[in-house]
């Protein structure tokens, strides 16, 4: 594990993220909260195979955010992009968690392990439970990125399909 927020910051400062809304903000004891920039409904099935051939995505929709900055989302599953671009090292990865606000407020988010060498402005899967529905604001923190060290160094990092996602 990374030793507190003292290593973290040190991290973050050396390029761990770029693009934090304000990193020493998000920079917490344990791990790195991340924000959201869009929201994206699901229109169509996705697909996935033992192959990744066999893998396709389903269409998404971009929903605007009210003049104030909010968005209403109804109870159903969301995809989110986060602001921040994050670079893995060799000898690292990460995992993420809701915050716990998000879990009193009847939503969660989901996301898979982010494996040593990815760099990327990652998405995520944001879940509403409530039935009453969930505001969500622009920039919000949704999750900690908990890093943790490896023993070594993989000589070969991620290289799959969402290396460099949603960098222009």
């Amino acid at each position: 594990m990374i030793q507190g927020k003292t290593g973290l910051e040190s991290l973050v400062k050396g390029g761990l993220v770029e693009g934090a809304v304000d990193a020493a903000s998000q920079t917490q004891v344990n791990g790195l909260e991340l924000t959201v920039a869009r929201v994206e409904a699901f229109y169509g099935p996705g697909r996935i195979g033992f192959d990744n051939a066999d893998r396709a995505l389903p269409l998404y929709k971009e929903l605007e955010w009210g003049r104030d900055g909010w968005l209403y989302l109804r109870e159903g599953c969301y995809k989110i992009v986060f602001n921040e671009i994050v670079a893995i090292p060799k000898d690292m990865c990460a995992v993420a968690r809701p915050r716990s606000s998000l879990l009193r407020m009847g939503a969660t988010v989901e996301t898979a392990v982010w494996d040593a060498g990815y760099r990327g402005r990652s998405e995520a899967l944001l879940i509403v439970h409530n039935p009453a529905g969930f505001y969500v604001k622009k920039d919000a923190r949704v999750i900690q990125l908990v890093f943790m060290r490896l023993e070594n160094a993989v000589s070969q990092g991620y290289a799959g399909r969402y290396m460099n996602e949603n960098i222009n």
